[in-house]
Order: C-alpha cells, then sequence, then structure tokens
C-alpha cells in the first residue's frame, strides 16, 4: 500500500464541478457562528457535489479568511447565496418541490439510519447554531426533523462534523 500524492488523485477542475450533476441537496446554515464550521461544509459539500448552500442569519460568507482556510478553495467550487431571513429561503425551496429535513433532536425526529431517502426526491438540509441548534420557528417549517444517534455523556456534534456524518449518509443512500 502506498499514500496516493495529489497528482494521482484525478481531481475534477472548478469549472467540471461546475457543470457535474450534483445531488439534489441543498445545505441551509441557520446562524452558525464559526466562519471555521462554514467553511468545512463547504468542503464537505464540495466532496459529495451537493447542489448549493444557502447561508442565513448571522452565517459569515465568502470571501472571509476564515472560511477560506478550513474550504481549501471549495467556496469557489460550491454554489451558494446569502438569505437573511431563513423563512424566505425555505418558502423557496419548499415551491421548487424540496423536502425541508432539520437536523436537532425533537420529539418527533427520526434517527439517520431510518431515513431512507428518494432516488428522486429534492433535500433541503438544515443545520443549526453550534449552542442554540435550529430555532423553533425553522422546526416549524420543516416536513421532518433527523438527529444522529448518540450515546456518549454529550448529545450533541459540532456542526461540521454532523454536516459531514449526514451528508455522507444521504448521499450514499441516494447513489445506492
Amino acid at each position: 500500500m502506498k499514500k496516493l500524492k495529489n497528482s494521482e488523485l484525478d481531481r475534477i477542475s472548478i469549472e467540471e464541478f461546475k457543470k457535474s450533476k450534483k445531488i439534489p441537496i441543498t445545505i441551509i446554515l441557520e446562524n452558525i457562528r464559526s466562519a471555521h464550521n462554514i467553511g468545512s461544509v463547504f468542503r464537505t459539500a464540495d466532496c459529495f457535489l451537493i447542489n448549493e448552500i444557502i447561508l442565513c442569519g448571522i452565517s459569515a460568507q465568502p470571501p472571509n479568511k476564515d472560511i477560506r482556510k478550513t474550504a481549501l478553495g471549495s467556496s469557489e467550487s460550491v454554489g451558494w447565496k446569502y438569505e437573511k431571513n431563513i423563512d424566505v429561503a425555505i418558502q423557496k425551496l419548499k415551491d421548487e418541490g424540496n423536502k425541508i429535513i432539520s437536523i436537532e433532536q425533537t420529539t418527533n425526529s427520526i434517527s439517520l439510519e431510518n431515513f431512507k431517502p428518494s432516488n428522486n426526491g429534492k433535500y433541503a438540509i438544515i443545520f443549526g447554531n453550534e449552542v442554540n441548534g435550529i430555532e423553533q420557528r425553522t422546526i416549524d417549517l420543516s416536513d421532518m426533523a433527523i438527529e444522529i444517534p448518540q450515546y456518549g455523556t454529550k448529545h450533541s456534534l459540532n456542526i461540521s462534523v454532523a454536516a459531514g456524518i449526514i451528508i455522507w449518509d444521504i448521499f450514499s443512500k441516494i447513489n445506492h
């Protein structure tokens, strides 16, 4: 076994990425305090050909040195936009046929392993603030909530870690 060099990884260019068929997932980031977390989500979104990211509320926007530090250029490849009011973003996505999913622990949330996405469905997945999570009014606008099962003493994950788990899981289910 030999570690591959970057030149051996057969990566596509930004132009090729923009022309690629995307996974029908839009990521919504609601009031994310850390630009480093936002950059990490951009990087994960690039890895799995996510359709776009919508930044809402207090979430920082590119160009931003702290986003750039963790995004490693993916804020140039992944489509994104800013919408101050998340309600507006959600309504537009609903009008476009997206199922709105909050990633949050709620009374009716389903465990991630039980979520079965449709191969032809469109999804908007919301991740919330590092301290307070997703706001209740946003949950009220959602079609469903998914939670990541956790078994230790802590019952939360860093938003960038949660995004990686959720995006990989849904990507895998849609593509298999």
